[in-house]
């Protein structure tokens, strides 16, 4: 399951900041600021989702991510490989060093972590 853009959104700010109140995440996106009905209706649709569950502190509640960012990141970007690139990772590496203006120092760097890959195998 993944999440809408909005959603991602939110989890992107909660990432970075849980455990968080609804308030601390309001107040961490940019202007202009969604309505906390808004905020709300996302961390519901989120927590059915399993991505979100929250403890209750007093009157209010401190959300938590039950899935970690670089777990999401992976799927989405393998997802991605299997429903744009033939499910190939070469089909991927050739356009992403193609198409992303890619300098000679970051590409040396992909080739360091390529050749550390293959020596790990």
């Amino acid at each position: 399951m993944s999440l809408s853009n909005a959603e991602e959104q939110l989890m992107q700010l909660l990432w970075k900041q849980q455990p968080a109140k609804m308030k601390e995440l309001l107040a961490a996106y940019p202007d202009p600021k969604p309505a906390p009905t808004t905020i709300a209706t996302l961390l519901k649709r989120m927590q059915d989702k399993g991505f979100v569950d929250y403890e209750q502190k007093g009157r209010s509640r401190e959300y938590v991510a039950l899935v970690k960012k670089r777990d999401y990141f992976s799927k989405q970007v393998n997802g991605m490989i299997k429903h744009f690139f033939n499910d190939s990772a070469s089909q991927f590496a050739s356009f992403f060093t193609k198409e992303t203006d890619l300098s000679k120092e970051e590409l040396q760097e992909l080739r360091e972590i390529i050749d550390k890959q293959l020596k790990e195998s």
